[in-house]
């Protein structure tokens, strides 16, 4: 434990920084909680086992099925478990996690699986169980309330809170006993039931306090200055502030991908010819890829590095980095036409096929960091293991050029594979022609791959969420368009028909989760958003107009859902969803951007394919909503950077009028699919019944026709159309 005079000091500080978010009895209570979990007053051995197995062998979600057998006698978040609380007077221990955490394993083999703990919640407390996946309104605001209290926050998340829900004391990971300055979470659960018996009042009035600090505020501030180009050249500067020259990425370790701010750089070249901003993101493109945080054996990416070289992952990987980063390569490939990043999009595209496709359609969640309880263990190699299975020439020659080497890169003397220096560049040094060594490499993988198939495999966390796939499917679309492979169309229609198919109700409402025949949870703010964003993407690749029929339904019933009528802006939860303590309504765009940021966009691109007004202004009194905040830091909002990219333009309405099926159409369409071309809408106006379905959601297009029978493309900027171009070249021009 720290000595005392370092922990006055620090509560010194930090009541200084809580006052300001009028939390201040509930910090003492932590910091109480904390610094003397140790006098413990309730012993396990007062207390009785739990049931084996739980109420958790009935759900779905594979993380709370991975509790299932644990002798706490955990609940799902369900009213019983909170009448139970009530009824036995009792305080409430929430744990939320996901089924791919480390740290969530971890604590579950330390503490949940552990006889004594167990007997200590059991008989003192309701223990609680929530998927975050499934639950991100529950998990966002318990998760606000643990960064307030304790200045950080991640899974597993730990709280306790009274029987009707309003939390005291958060904090994350927590050791069995207490090691390392971490108290342990036997102390602390000790120390909690003691001052629940002792000193309820404190307890009660400092549950009050936080409440009440995270409700809603209003949001809009007449006073702040509107979003402009301003807005964006801070958020480039802030960037390029953090940015590291050595290797890439922003900050130092751990770091995170965060693919929209890639997205964002590429946009800023693109207006000002900023090369910087374009060398920032090829740098960091490239050095992600030639780093341990991809899979250089099986394709696509891990959840993030712990260092700051990109070497070391974080295992996991998760379907939305698998989209959001395929998304920014694809764009860094039309961007700059280097087709190494075209490379990396078609390698997370052949993962995410293999390894994360559903039968049915639907994209898979995520798989786990673990196998055989190790984190890590299943993509680590010895130089011994791959000669042994290549030969000792190419084995040497593999092992060298991966850095997989006999004192390690990892835990135990195993090597994480990783590019330590391009292809090209060691095949110069080596002599080899650099073709010939590509093929040499790619040999030695497909061998490398059968060999790991035979290794215990990471669970695979298989359930559906309709977010998620909403992205992946943006991303397949887009990734048609620059690649034109028929197999990235097909997924992305696939998954589409599946979401629309199984993930809604009989009136039309998304639904968050399929797994195994169920469907379950009225969807989020994300759900909308993000599936809106991805049946925008693929209307503009393959022209189905029941795609952008969908992607209009959806928008309008998201605004009708979520929309704060009183401050602005969108909620995550809205009619129909579980009313919580507060309601959450976010800009920032973390590890996945939000849905306010990908909902302004969605606006604007609607608005301008079908003439719609009100969603241009919708999408403009979403940003004053949120202007003052992001005024301060534009670089923690680049998702709505890009919607404000698009927002101040210039931007492009094109139309091509013309038979799909004849040549010179699929010319132009091509012309426009293949260019980088961040701030246009896409339609295709055909003749006969498809044709009037387009007009009866876009008006203007009615009149929109080829001249002299031939393909025709319209295109207008900033409210001015431009001579129809008769053909490509003409088109080309213009788009130039």
């Amino acid at each position: 434990m720290p000595a005392k005079g370092a922990v006055k000091r620090l509560i010194l500080r930090n009541v200084l920084w809580m006052e300001k978010r009028r939390i201040r009895l509930a910090f003492w209570l932590s910091v109480f909680l904390v610094t003397y979990c140790s006098r413990g007053h309730v012993h396990a051995a007062d207390a009785k086992p739990g049931m084996t197995p739980n109420r958790l062998i009935h759900e779905k979600s594979p993380y709370l099925l991975q509790h299932a057998e644990n002798p706490v006698d955990w609940y799902p978040w369900i009213e019983e478990a909170f009448q139970k609380a009530k009824k036995e007077d009792r305080p409430i221990f929430l744990s939320i996690g996901y089924a791919t955490c480390h740290w969530c394993h971890v604590m579950a083999h330390e503490s949940f699986e552990d006889k004594d703990v167990a007997q200590l919640l059991n008989k003192y407390f309701i223990a609680i169980k929530v998927d975050r996946e499934e639950r991100p309104d529950i998990d966002k605001i318990y998760m606000h309330v643990c960064q307030s209290l304790t200045g950080h926050g991640g899974w597993p998340l730990s709280i306790f809170m009274t029987p009707d829900g309003k939390p005291f004391f958060a904090g994350t990971y927590f050791p069995k006993s207490k090691r390392m300055g971490m108290p342990g979470f036997v102390d602390i659960l000790e120390q909690i039931a003691a001052m629940w018996q002792q000193d309820r009042a404190s307890i009660l009035k400092s549950s009050e306090a936080i409440t009440a600090a995270i409700q809603p505020r209003e949001d809009s501030d007449p006073s702040a200055p509107p979003l402009s180009v301003e807005t964006l050249k801070k958020g480039y500067t802030q960037l390029a502030r953090t940015f590291d020259p050595s290797w890439g990425g922003f900050g130092t370790a751990p770091k995170f991908p965060t693919p929209h701010h890639l997205t964002s750089l590429l946009r800023w070249h693109k207006r000002n010819s900023d090369i910087a901003a374009l060398e920032m993101a090829e740098k960091t493109l490239d050095a992600m890829r030639r780093g341990g945080m991809f899979d250089q054996i099986g394709f696509g990416f891990h959840r993030y590095s712990v260092d700051e070289k990109w070497l070391v992952p974080h295992f996991e990987k998760m379907l939305y980095d698998q989209a959001l980063l395929s998304m920014a390569y694809t764009e860094a490939y039309q961007v700059t036409g280097n087709i190494e990043f075209a490379q990396v999009s078609r390698e997370i595209f052949t993962y995410v096929l293999r390894d994360m496709t559903a039968p049915e359609g639907g994209f898979y969640s995520a798989e786990d960091a673990d196998s055989e309880g190790e984190e890590g263990l299943f993509y680590v190699w010895t130089p011994k293991e791959v000669k042994e299975h290549l030969g000792k020439e190419t084995g040497d020659l593999y092992c060298r050029f991966y850095g997989i080497t006999e004192e390690g890169n990892f835990e135990g003397g195993q090597s994480i594979p990783h590019m330590r220096v391009p292809i090209q560049t060691f095949a110069k040094k080596e002599g080899m022609d650099p073709k010939r060594f590509e093929t040499i490499l790619e040999d030695a993988r497909k061998v490398l791959f059968d060999l790991r198939k035979k290794r215990v495999h990471p669970l695979k966390d298989d359930k559906i969420l309709t977010s998620w796939n909403g992205l992946m499917i943006a991303a397949f679309a887009k990734g048609y368009e620059a690649f034109g492979s028929e197999a990235y169309a097909e997924a992305a229609k696939r998954a589409a028909g599946f979401i629309l198919q199984n993930l809604r109700t009989a009136d039309g409402r998304l639904l968050r989760r399929y797994r195994h025949g169920d469907a379950a949870y009225p969807g989020y703010l994300d759900d909308y958003a993000f599936l809106v964003w991805g049946l925008i993407e693929l209307y503009e690749a393959t022209f189905e107009v029941s795609y952008l029929e969908e992607a209009v339904a959806l928008n309008k019933a998201m605004i009708d859902i979520f929309w704060d009528k009183q401050g602005g802006g969108l909620f995550f939860t809205g009619k129909g969803n579980e009313q919580l303590i507060t309601q959450s309504k976010e800009i920032y765009d973390g590890a996945l951007p939000s849905g306010n940021s990908v909902a302004v966009l969605n606006f604007l691109r609607l608005g301008r394919m079908t003439g719609n007004i009100g969603l241009e202004e919708k999408a403009e009194e979403l940003t004053r909503t949120f202007s003052r905040q992001v005024q301060d830091q534009p670089m923690a909002y680049t998702q709505l950077l890009n919607a404000l990219d698009f927002m101040i333009g210039p931007s492009r309405e094109i139309v091509i009028a013309g038979d799909p099926a004849l040549e010179t159409t699929h010319a132009m369409v091509k012309a426009v699919h293949t260019r980088f071309l961040p701030n246009k809408v896409l339609l295709l106006r055909p003749e006969g019944p498809a044709g009037k379905r387009l007009a009866s959601l876009s008006p203007f297009v009615e009149a929109m026709r080829p001249i002299n029978g031939q393909p025709t493309a319209y295109v207008c900027e900033q409210y001015a159309c431009k001579t129809p171009a008769k053909n490509v070249g003409q088109l080309e021009s213009i788009l130039n």
